[in-house]
């Protein structure tokens, strides 16, 4: 589904015309049919668990927030860094007309790369891709407006079903999809490769891909940055229980889990999880299950791998690219590369 937005005071007229951007939908009614099987098999598995999208509510997203502003949580703020630094050259470099952003969200750390094109004289097009179809929407309508005569070409899809869905690019362009934020650790390996493998064929010859990888560094500041001295992170890990309660009236209380955040250094990632505090029978009567939780016994919510440029570059090869610039911060805790098509 396709829709292009008029401004309201537009509405009514005979002729109204349209705003500079334009959003394709792919969030389906029966999406949340889907959501909800893959929620009910993940909390009745043999080690249960919860897929990240159920931290993101209205108060999850605003914990997140708070989260990048953490003196602990340095990742955001060092791939920013990272990004302005290294854009103009990487731009110059690579020949860019079009940004391809995956997990858009609000667009924030895009303005660095989109500033580094329009410096260039060489926007031409803007396409952000998130799940949500009103943060794209908005972010779409905000790009626009900063970047007057730029094409903006938003998409509303899920990334593990839709990205075939992003539109080619011109003949004569050169485009960059970006994949930032660490997010690419936040998969399991078959995923992971899956994801990579999928990003790849939105690439043609001339194209690159954009991607920050949170690196492996010591145990100590990784767990600081998931277990903060706010309590910020084990907040918005317990939300996730307020979330689901919400949406499929379930009655555990968030309080009787404790955040629990810890470094797996045979998988090279940090894990979230939140354990019992007493034994728990969370009755969640939207999906029709009843899960018994025993005191001490926890329920992992998130995984977020910490990658070397040796993984990084054999995850971009696995994917048919070519490792082509690698910035890391000073202290070697976050990486942005650029890979392009072997």
């Amino acid at each position: 589904m396709s829709t292009r937005a008029t401004p309201p005071d537009q509405v009514t007229t005979r002729s109204p015309q349209p705003l500079p951007w334009r959003l394709d939908c792919h969030v389906a009614a029966g999406d949340d049919a889907a959501a909800a099987d893959e929620l009910r098999r993940a909390l009745t598995a043999r080690r249960p668990w919860l897929p990240a999208r159920w931290f993101y509510d209205d108060a999850g997203c605003d914990l997140f927030v708070r989260i990048t502003d953490l003196a602990e949580y340095y990742q955001t703020r060092t791939e920013q860094a990272l990004l302005d630094q290294h854009m103009d050259a990487l731009v110059r470099a690579h020949g860019l007309t079009e940004l391809v952003e995956i997990g858009s969200g609000a667009a924030r750390k895009t303005r660095a790369i989109l500033d580094a094109m329009e410096s260039a004289g060489t926007l031409n097009r803007f396409i952000p891709f998130d799940i949500s179809p009103g943060a794209v929407a908005a972010s779409a309508a905000d790009i626009a407006s900063a970047y007057p005569g730029t094409r903006v070409h938003g998409v509303a899809g899920d990334f593990s079903r839709h990205l075939s869905r992003i539109p080619r690019r011109p003949a004569d362009g050169r485009r960059m999809v970006a994949f930032l934020g660490g997010t690419i650790g936040n998969l399991d390996p078959p995923r992971r490769r899956t994801m990579m493998r999928r990003l790849a064929r939105l690439l043609r010859p001339g194209d690159c891909l954009l991607l920050g990888t949170d690196l492996a560094h010591d145990p100590e500041v990784l767990v600081r940055a998931y277990d903060d001295s706010e309590g910020v992170t084990a907040e918005f890990n317990r939300n996730i229980i307020r979330h689901i309660n919400h949406a499929y009236a379930g009655d555990a209380d968030p309080d009787a889990f404790a955040h629990v955040a810890r470094w797996n250094a045979r998988a090279s990632r940090i894990e979230m999880h939140l354990r019992a505090r007493r034994d728990i029978e969370w009755n969640i009567a939207g999906l029709g299950v009843v899960v018994p939780v025993e005191a001490g016994s926890t329920i992992r919510t998130e995984i977020s791998c910490k990658f070397t440029a040796d993984s990084v570059r054999a995850m971009y090869e696995d994917a048919g690219l070519v490792l082509a610039d690698w910035h890391e911060d000073p202290q070697g805790r976050y990486a942005l590369s650029v890979a392009t098509r072997a």
